[in-house]
């Protein structure tokens, strides 16, 4: 069912912020793992739905972004949630190529705080499976 819109009924549960964005969390739909966070609007949250493949919008280009547009690690999504506020979108996805960061690793969050000598500071605990100049042409 669409609204008058012509817009799916189901976009109308979703809360999108004031500049008409949601938070997005990307998960390895079968390890668990977080891959990354990332912004939608309404046409990349339709977009996704309709076509499985993640769609997010770039908040530095002002665009839609298409995972893997340009690295080719696209994200075949496997299932979309949606939070008890309406508010945040969890996207259960294949991650293609095993790499979901800019920086060629497996996900965003390879950075631990972690205490050495008294002193906390941000540990890089995954590897590099890409060199991102690779990547990135």
């Amino acid at each position: 069912m669409t609204d008058t819109n012509n817009e799916p009924a189901w976009l109308g549960d979703v809360a999108f912020d004031a500049h008409g964005l949601i938070p997005a969390i990307a998960q390895d739909a079968e390890t668990g793992q977080i891959l990354m966070v990332a912004w939608m609007n309404r046409d990349a949250l339709a977009e996704t739905a309709a076509t499985g493949r993640a769609v997010y919008w770039s908040r530095s280009r002002k665009r839609l972004w298409r995972k893997g547009e340009e690295s080719g690690h696209a994200q075949q999504v496997k299932e979309l949630r949606l939070d008890c506020d309406g508010d945040v979108v969890l996207l259960k996805v294949d991650q293609r190529g095993g790499i979901a960061c800019h920086t060629g690793r497996a996900s965003c969050f390879f950075r631990r705080l972690d205490e050495q000598g008294g002193e906390r500071r941000w540990e890089t605990t995954d590897p590099v499976l890409k060199d991102p100049e690779l990547i990135y042409k």
